[in-house]
């Protein structure tokens, strides 16, 4: 495996190679509408250039939704391809989109890990992220056709 690796932002061009890395991460929840093609062109219209892929050996091997609201930026499906991990292609994608939301004037990022993920929840813990003990997420559905499969 090259260590070598380019991150740039993410456009729809970039959909079928992102999903089928998306395929490859265990425990990873997809959303049959929120994560389709047409539901992921949404997201990059109307957040252009804050989210990334990282690209090595001519191939995606990681990925990061990113956007903001105007206020709070929000990172989502946080990946690295398993054989490309530790090598700081996380890191690099976080900084990318870090720069990208600070540019359009927003002061605080977001992002949720789930509990059991541990592999995720180690990584935002080394590269300094904080764990919010004060707080409660909640969810409310609005759309019960938005499916989440799990990859096993």
């Amino acid at each position: 495996m090259a260590q070598q690796f380019e991150i740039r932002a993410m456009t729809i061009e970039d959909y079928e190679g992102v999903f089928a890395l998306w395929n490859t991460i265990k425990g990873f929840g997809l959303r049959s509408i929120d994560d389709s093609r047409e539901g992921v062109e949404r997201f990059l219209n109307r957040n252009p250039g804050i989210s990334v892929v990282a690209v090595a050996d001519g191939q995606i091997v990681g990925s990061i939704l990113s956007g903001h609201d105007g206020r709070r930026g929000c990172m989502y499906h946080v990946c690295v391809r398993e054989d490309y991990r530790m090598h700081g292609i996380g890191k690099s994608m976080v900084v990318h989109c870090m720069e990208a939301l600070k540019a359009e004037q927003i002061s605080k990022v977001s992002l949720i890990a789930f509990t059991k993920n541990d592999v995720g929840n180690k990584f935002w813990n080394r590269i300094g992220w904080t764990k919010r003990l004060d707080l409660n997420y909640y969810d409310f559905t609005l759309n019960e056709e938005n499916i989440t499969a799990f990859i096993q």
